[in-house]
């Protein structure tokens, strides 16, 4: 009888009433995967833009961790000015930190590239066959926070380099690569792992084995 029903157990209980906060996640998710394949108009040859896709890729090189790496490498070895050396140190430092924070954060939230990504990215690696965090985001806040900082340019250049930063991370979105979370986060990762760098900044007197090495 209906009288004698043996209560649902508690689990059931949270599947048939679900949070406001549960709710409101799933939406959110949705949302993001639906805007995020409509903005995907870069993702194939046959998508709405397909032609622009391969000025879409070459900003993704761009924005990609070994150009900036090697730039980098390839500045310390040259420069002949022990502030300059000390910048590109810092910049070096950055983009390692770039990288390992990019990695954990993808190991640990492991969730796919968008289902209408091509995997035909330009160099990755194991962990970037996850999604979120967009790598190239980070990369693109880290790296303009840190050049607007540190380098001294014409009003007309700094905006460049603004626009360059905007520029990757909505590309990442029109190739399909990501999800509009996975760059909007990436974006706030790289504008706080900027502070970091500066609360660690390397000179000689913090760091003199490192600077006798160059």
């Amino acid at each position: 009888p209906a009288g004698n029903a043996a209560p649902l157990p508690e689990e059931d209980c949270m599947k048939l009433n679900p949070s406001f906060v549960g709710i409101a996640l799933s939406s959110l998710l949705a949302i993001d995967l639906w805007a995020s394949k409509r903005l995907g108009v870069c993702a194939g040859e046959g998508s709405a833009w397909g032609s622009a896709r391969p000025l879409m890729k070459l900003i993704e090189v761009s924005g990609h961790g070994i150009p900036w790496l090697l730039g980098t490498l390839y500045g310390l070895c040259h420069s002949d000015s022990s502030a300059g050396r000390e910048v590109l140190l810092n910049l070096l430092f950055a983009l390692l930190l770039d990288l390992v924070m990019v990695a954990v954060v993808k190991g640990l939230v492991k969730r796919p590239r968008p289902t209408h990504n091509k995997m035909d990215m330009f160099v990755t690696i194991s962990v970037d066959k996850y999604s979120f965090p967009s790598g190239h985001a980070t990369r693109a806040a880290l790296v303009c926070r840190f050049v607007l900082r540190h380098l001294v340019l014409a009003v007309p250049l700094r905006v460049l380099v603004v626009l360059w930063a905007l520029i990757v991370s909505i590309s990442r979105v029109m190739l399909g690569r990501h999800n509009m979370t996975d760059v909007l986060f990436g974006l706030l990762l790289g504008y706080a792992l900027y502070g970091v760098v500066e609360h660690c900044w390397l000179s000689p007197a913090t760091a003199p084995a490192l600077f006798a090495l160059w």
